[in-house]
């Protein structure tokens, strides 16, 4: 093994929250920053030239190889764990700028009393309302310390939306930064469905720019065109906004910031309750230390809770006695849609990633579960993408028994452009059975073993599902849909659909060490001199997308190394 030479500040990952942390650091303090990243670099071109399809979403060009490392996976304790060898119900992305680069762009921010929500439902319902096993948690932080910091990333992404058109949003300290996205034709049509039933639509908060912006880092980015290819593909003109796009620019002219990549980190080396570097593999499978004064891990939920397991940093969580720390609180999302079929062309091959209307009437606990007999809720939205000939291929009426051959495909073609969803984003509790731990069989290439997911839904989410699809099939009859197609009823937790790649959970924040492995700031509680970033540290998942949050998040925390902890080392809380 060489050792190298030290650095103030190693950073494992080089995706959305790693590259933020660096460029804060590079831009405000005069410390050399490593940052360590096991994909390769960015080739903004290839996204001008090779935005293929198959080779990109079918194929999955940008994720992360399960040839070399995946994770294994089961329902429940007694059960044997399996290997994944595709990727089906989230999307890991591999190389520098992460599954940031292959996103989709919604980012709203989340409700304020999703930050207490242990607190708020018991208040309002009693302790019995919750589900039985149910282990939600509190954040340790409220949504008024946090939104300063929404504001923040707001403005570093250009997001595009209208500020004070949702009734249930916190309070904002700054509209937009870009008006919203042009809507499509099915988005009007949902909105003004919703708004005749009662609710409040209003345009889905987008990291797609609908005009040319200019950043406060003086990164100029140009408006949407509208093509379509935005999840799962990097942005051919950069509209999107993408760690790429953002923040790499800035950190090339940091001379203090390196991007290491072929960085595959194993271990967490510390002594004596102090982080004292990193060991990594590079490309070539030459193993380094790299010493460092402070280690951030920054990198995807699963492999930031498999690099604590590994490192032997904080309690293992045991789920039959709800004690430890590292692992607990795997939750994924409850995804659901109906399938709207029309008598007239929708124009569907016209979209972006975030183009669309939402409503958060159906969300949270923003409508009254007392008479209810679940929990949670969904975040609706009727959004066009941009219909893709593979992908978005097959869907026809249900007066069509044929599944192939000449009669389906007729079929297929004449609906193709008459036919759309609603979706639905719906939050998953967390539980005292859901969780993460190393598997004792599978190993990956380099001998070390594979971290092991024990995930199911239950009758809460099962429950949660079930009413909103028929909220769903309402709103659609009402836009005046020929057809209304409902989805089966939710089973159990599969791998195989795609629910988002919003997995959260195993080094979660909260204001307890005993039952969270991270303080409000994101500090290790055990080692101060250890920070983790990202979803891993949320203590369940609500209902929308995480990014924005956790770019807020990463903020803060950036504020208080530099403003208190590089003056005065030491717990923060």
């Amino acid at each position: 093994m060489k050792t190298l030479p030290k650095v103030d500040v190693a950073i494992v990952g080089g995706g959305w929250t790693g590259l933020l942390m660096s460029k804060e650091l590079g831009a405000r303090t005069g410390l050399k920053v490593a940052v360590l990243e096991r994909g390769q670099p960015r080739n903004r071109t290839a996204y001008v030239n090779g935005m293929d399809e198959l080779d990109y979403a079918i194929r999955l060009r940008m994720m992360q190889d399960t040839s070399r490392e995946t994770v294994t996976f089961r329902h429940s304790s007694s059960d044997r764990a399996l290997p994944l060898r595709q990727w089906g119900s989230f999307l890991p992305g591999e190389g520098a700028g992460g599954a940031g680069e292959h996103w989709q762009g919604e980012t709203p921010r989340f409700f304020p009393h999703i930050f207490e929500m242990r607190k708020r439902l018991t208040e309002r319902y009693g302790a019995a309302k919750l589900p039985e096993g149910c282990a939600i948690q509190d954040w340790g932080i409220r949504y008024e310390e946090l939104e300063p910091y929404y504001t923040r990333a707001e403005h570093l992404l250009g997001i595009s939306g209208l500020g004070g058109a949702d009734p249930f949003e916190g309070h904002r300290s700054a509209d937009f930064p870009t008006p919203p996205m042009k809507l499509n034709h099915i988005s009007v049509l949902f909105s003004d469905a919703a708004r005749a039933l009662g609710y409040h639509p209003c345009p889905l908060p987008s990291a797609n720019l609908s005009t040319t912006f200019r950043n406060p880092d003086g990164v100029i980015r140009p408006a949407c065109e509208y093509c379509g290819f935005c999840e799962r593909f990097g942005c051919m003109v950069g509209a999107k906004a993408q760690p790429s796009n953002v923040l790499l620019p800035v950190i090339a002219k940091q001379k203090r910031v390196e991007l290491r990549t072929g960085a595959n980190v194993r271990r967490i080396v510390h002594k004596d309750g102090k982080a004292t570097g990193v060991t990594y593999f590079d490309a070539t499978g030459t193993e380094f230390f790299q010493p460092a004064d402070l280690v951030v891990l920054s990198s995807w939920t699963l492999n930031n809770t498999r690099l604590l397991l590994l490192s032997k940093i904080g309690g293992p969580y045991n789920p039959a006695t709800a004690q430890g720390q590292v692992g607990r609180n795997l939750t994924h999302q409850v995804m659901g849609s109906v399938q709207l079929l029309f008598d007239k062309p929708l124009n569907r091959f016209m979209g972006a990633g975030a183009s669309g209307v939402m409503i958060g009437d159906l969300d949270a606990d923003n409508f009254d579960h007392g008479p209810l007999d679940f929990i949670g809720g969904a975040r609706v939205i009727a959004s066009s993408s941009g219909a893709r000939p593979i992908a978005n291929f097959g869907a026809v009426s249900s007066s069509v028994t044929a599944t192939w051959g000449s009669e389906w495909k007729r079929e297929a073609i004449a609906s193709f452009d008459r036919i759309a969803g609603i979706g639905a984003i719906g939050e998953h509790p967390s539980y005292r059975a859901n969780y993460m731990d190393l598997d004792p069989r599978y190993r990956d290439q380099f001998g070390d073993p594979l971290l092991r997911m024990t995930i199911d839904y239950t009758d809460n989410e099962r429950k949660l599902a079930a009413y909103v699809s028929g909220k769903l099939a309402e709103i659609g009859r009402k836009m005046g849909a020929s057809e209304v197609l409902l989805p089966d009823p939710l089973g159990r937790y599969d791998v195989v659909r795609y629910k988002g790649t919003h997995i959260q959970g195993g080094t979660i924040m909260g204001a307890n060490p005993e039952t969270s492995a991270l303080n409000p700031w994101l500090q290790h509680w055990q080692m101060s001199n250890l920070f983790i970033l990202g979803a891993s540290a949320m203590p369940q998942n609500p209902s929308g997308n995480p990014t924005l949050t956790l770019l807020a998040l990463t903020m803060r925390t950036a504020d208080a190394l530099v403003g208190k902890y590089f003056k005065h080392p030491g717990p923060l809380a």
